[in-house]
């Protein structure tokens, strides 16, 4: 760790820490920052984030004339929680670790510092702009689904059946960590969620919320698991942006703070639960799943039909409810986060509904 570059307060930003910053980073030559203006950017949930503009001493045509900065949340209940989940050091560990690994197109990260004792951090990341922001509420069309689920295999095939991921200790969940979620803290959320939205969401959802516990119970339990891959597991319209830096590259991925290792499937069944609707996820879901198959295959990956591809979809569709219900109650309540929870928990249930999903694993 960096002490001089842990700055988890953005106030703590000034034109000398940027230039420090930057020149370690190797995009920042002779000229220094003379100036930065900063304004607050995204939705983020458990992270604040913002952007620098940038003003330099003389003409550096190459350095950066905006970065964009995360840090720990302000309001203490998403803090919280960010500490609790591990988001913040699987967010930064990522960045320094996992990154290059992968081929998913993700912002540069210039600086990524964190203490694990405070889980103070800081995240200065290349700009991305000028993009088109999804937006998760508003949902997207049929061709960014597209875009979305071939770069959901550029993720997931690089590191495809890969047994050291599991040795990594801040990426990989351990048992012990998923009996006291699923034992002890999960029940009481959705006793919360239930209370909080009743009347609000279908009954028969809020019935399948009820079998959850006993759903991710019999997933750990499992011993026909899929391969194993570097799963996003927040892989949804608000993290992501398209057509990044004017067209450059038609997708960029955000938020890591969830990454973990799990099925690849997963987060591509959780993007189609919620980012289209409905109706047109159940007109053209398979044919989506087979391009993110294929563009597997296109990656190198071998020994896995479509049908068992398929498989893996519907048996881990019950993320997206799990997202859902899990996230509305660990961060501030707001009127956006409500509309976004029941999108995303009424997506999911719709979902698990149509692909018949609990019946892998219950009796």
């Amino acid at each position: 760790m960096d002490a001089e570059l842990l700055a988890p307060d953005p106030a703590r930003i000034d034109p000398d820490w940027m230039t420090r910053a930057l020149r370690k980073a190797g995009v920042l030559g002779r000229a220094r920052v003379t100036d930065l203006k900063s304004q607050a950017v995204g939705n983020g949930l458990v992270g604040d984030s913002f952007r620098f503009h940038l003003t330099y001493d003389h003409d550096a045509p190459d350095a950066p004339k905006t970065v964009v900065g995360k840090f720990p949340a302000k309001d203490p209940a998403s803090r919280r929680s960010g500490t609790d989940h591990m988001l913040y050091i699987r967010e930064v560990s990522f960045y320094r670790e996992l990154a290059r690994t992968v081929a998913i197109h993700t912002p540069r990260a210039l600086v990524a510092e964190i203490d694990p004792s405070t889980d103070d951090f800081t995240l200065i990341l290349e700009d991305l702009g000028p993009a088109r922001q999804g937006d998760q509420l508003n949902g997207c069309t049929l061709e960014d689904a597209q875009t979305a689920l071939s770069e959901a295999a550029a993720l997931h095939a690089p590191r495809w059946g890969d047994a050291e991921l599991e040795e990594i200790d801040w990426l990989a969940k351990r048992p012990a960590q998923l009996s006291g979620l699923v034992n002890q803290a999960l029940p009481a959320i959705i006793s919360l969620f239930k209370a909080r939205y009743d009347g609000l969401l279908e009954p028969e959802f809020m019935a399948l919320i009820e079998k959850l516990p006993a759903t991710l119970l019999a997933q750990q339990a499992a011993t026909d698991r899929p391969p194993l891959t570097v799963q996003h597991s927040d892989f949804r319209l608000d993290n992501v942006m398209f057509d990044v830096q004017g067209g450059r590259h038609r997708m960029a991925t955000l938020d890591w703070q969830t990454v973990t290792v799990g099925a690849g499937a997963s987060d591509a069944a959780y993007f189609l639960s919620a980012g289209i609707d409905p109706e047109l996820r159940r007109d053209h879901e398979r044919d989506l799943v087979g391009f993110y198959h294929a563009e597997l295959q296109r990656r190198g990956v071998r020994d896995y039909g479509f049908d068992a591809c398929w498989r893996d979809y519907r048996r881990f569709a019950t993320h997206g409810i799990l997202m859902g219900v899990f996230s509305a109650l660990s961060v501030e309540r707001t009127e956006r986060g409500d509309a976004l929870f029941l999108k995303m928990t009424r997506g999911g249930c719709a979902q698990a509904a149509d692909l018949d999903t609990f019946s892998f694993w219950t009796t």
